[in-house]
């Protein structure tokens, strides 16, 4: 099945706990055009509420090195949206890509901003 893309806008955005059972610290979206919308984020497991044990197949190292990644996601996200905080990334324009019906990629359009 060939992906299909649609152009939409950033209908929300919020930094802090969500995902997963509202466990998970990041950056969550919704996204969506005029009659479509999916939720996408970039999250870990929060330090605070979820305590890594040997039972996890993580470790603290790997959970470090997520919240990097999250940060350096979402300094990528400001530069491309040329905002200075997540909150002015709402309405922000954005093609979304599926695959299969399910999201499998998005991206800022900078092309138009």
């Amino acid at each position: 099945m060939e992906p299909e893309t649609k152009l939409g806008k950033i209908k929300s955005v919020e930094f802090g706990l969500g995902g997963y059972q509202d466990a998970m610290l990041g950056i969550h979206f919704q996204l969506g055009g005029d009659s479509w919308g999916v939720g996408s984020s970039k999250s870990q497991w929060d330090a605070q509420l979820i305590k890594c044990s040997d039972h996890c197949k993580w470790t603290e190292e790997d959970r470090s090195k997520a919240y990097d990644e999250i940060m350096r996601y979402v300094s990528k996200l400001l530069s491309d949206a040329k905002v200075p905080n997540v909150d002015k990334l709402e309405g922000i324009p954005v093609e979304v890509t599926f695959e299969g019906g399910c999201l499998k990629d998005w991206r800022i359009l900078t092309e138009v901003l």
